[in-house]
């Protein structure tokens, strides 16, 4: 198939009961396998798939389900899914009721199809598949046809078996950061025992889930836990870290003092490269050890009536040393008249500072711009660049921890900026949003209301 894509369907499937909700799962696992999607993308269609079959079933009914095979306009293969309620979507509309659903699929939209509303997810095809010809396509029916669903509790030990497979990644990868340092063995333990505590955690979650799989209740209380772990767990590593690596620096400024022996010229550029890597890992430290008390909820703001004109002098003094490219400007623009609003004047500095940082780290040439202006009950300050912009899909996922725009611009960091300076914003009652345009640059808006949070 080299062109339009088959009007007949891989197969076809009725939604009206609990019991469909599992059937639904593995034959869209199934579906994926045979049309040659890899085993991480068949699991996430395959979850996508049962969460919007549970959402419809509930609020419509059931649905007709199908599955296609289409040709997207840059020319590679995508696999459809289709699901037509048994009655109208309130108001014509569909969200998942997981957040997350869209995130496993590359498309999610509500579709009208000869006159009948649908919801329609699809996944790419790897390049490396079989070439789904008419031909294939008809194997594929047919092979479909031959095999039959297995039970519901055959396929929730399919999916406990997704889920080990899972925490073993993450156990592994745990397992190479402990490599990455011998001094952190102490440590490592502690994250040890912490992890064989989320495994039983884990555990008991999936045997709630064979008796009872719709209470999703139990899951968010053990998700928040498995959250509040993980703050622990960087709150324990950047303390532990602290000390040897401030130790290191300190070494390093002992060596290249002018009252100590001298260096040869290769010890010099050496003993200089050990203080800027350890610096590095300093600031890495400090980053994670100010994100575990933002998620933690130990950074409370101290309000204070806070004049802007002298915070934005200070900030235009302190990163005018980072402005290194002579094609890049820093332009500070302080409000014009009264400025002062009630709120927290270091940690307000803290989220312009770091925003500013990262426009001079990823803008080649032109501008990077803050102002400030006053609507209504509310300040908002907008940080600009003429970068190289960023992707709709990336918007929401710069602000993840640890999360890299990757491209040709990509420049050293560590990810937890970006997020720190959302939790921030939060902490002081505002909201931090993204507007960008490829090519030509990002704008990141700062809104906090004027008698504080």
């Amino acid at each position: 198939m080299s062109g339009q894509p088959a009007a007949l369907p891989l197969l076809q499937m009725a939604l009206r009961v609990e019991q469909d909700i599992f059937v639904i799962r593995q034959r869209g696992r199934e579906v994926a396998a045979v049309v040659g999607l890899e085993h991480q993308d068949q699991v996430r269609i395959a979850t996508a798939l049962s969460e919007v079959a549970r959402d419809l079933l509930r609020t419509t009914g059931g649905a007709d389900v199908s599955f296609h095979v289409d040709t997207a306009a840059d020319g590679r293969f995508h696999l459809r899914a289709d699901l037509a309620p048994m009655s109208p979507l309130p108001d014509g509309r569909y969200e998942p009721q997981s957040g997350a659903v869209s995130r496993l699929v590359d498309t999610l939209s509500v579709s009208a199809v000869e006159g009948v509303t649908v919801v329609r997810m699809s996944r790419r095809v790897p390049a490396n598949a079989p070439t789904p010809t008419l031909e294939r396509l008809a194997e594929f029916r047919a092979e479909l046809g031959r095999t039959a669903p297995a039970s519901a509790l055959d396929e929730l030990t399919v999916q406990n078996g997704q889920l080990i497979s899972a925490l073993d990644e993450v156990r592994s990868q745990r397992d190479e950061l402990a490599v990455l340092n011998e001094e952190l063995a102490e440590t490592n333990r502690g994250v040890l025992a912490l992890y064989n505590q989320l495994t039983e955690e884990l555990e008991e979650t999936n045997r709630g889930v064979v008796a009872l799989y719709a209470e999703l209740d139990e899951k968010s209380a053990q998700l928040r836990a498995a959250s509040e772990s993980k703050s622990r767990f960087l709150a324990n590593v950047s303390h532990e870290l602290r000390a040897p690596v401030t130790a290191i620096i300190g070494l390093g400024r002992l060596l290249t003092d002018s009252a100590s022996d001298p260096l040869t010229d290769e010890q010099g550029r050496q003993v200089d490269l050990i203080r800027s890597s350890a610096a590095d890992l300093l600031n890495l430290v400090n980053e994670l050890l100010d994100l575990a008390k933002a998620e933690s909820g130990r950074i409370e703001p101290e309000l204070a009536e806070v004049d802007l004109r002298p915070v934005f002098g200070q900030l235009r003094g302190t990163l005018r040393a980072l402005a290194t490219r002579p094609e890049v400007e820093l332009v500070v623009e302080e409000p014009s008249g009264p400025a002062v609003l009630r709120t927290d004047e270091v940690l307000l500095g803290q989220v312009l500072r770091n925003l500013l940082h990262n426009g001079l780290k990823f803008t080649e040439r032109g501008e990077v711009r803050l102002r400030a202006s006053h609507h209504g009950d509310r300040w908002q300050f907008e940080v600009s660049d003429t970068g190289p912009g960023i992707a709709p899909e990336l918007r929401d996922r710069i602000f993840e921890e640890f999360y890299q725009i990757p491209g040709a611009t990509r420049v050293g960091g560590t990810g937890l900026g970006l997020p720190y300076a959302r939790r921030l914003v939060t902490l002081l009652g505002g909201s931090l949003e993204l507007t960008s345009t490829p090519g030509e640059g990002s704008t990141f808006t700062v809104s906090l209301p004027v008698g504080g949070a």
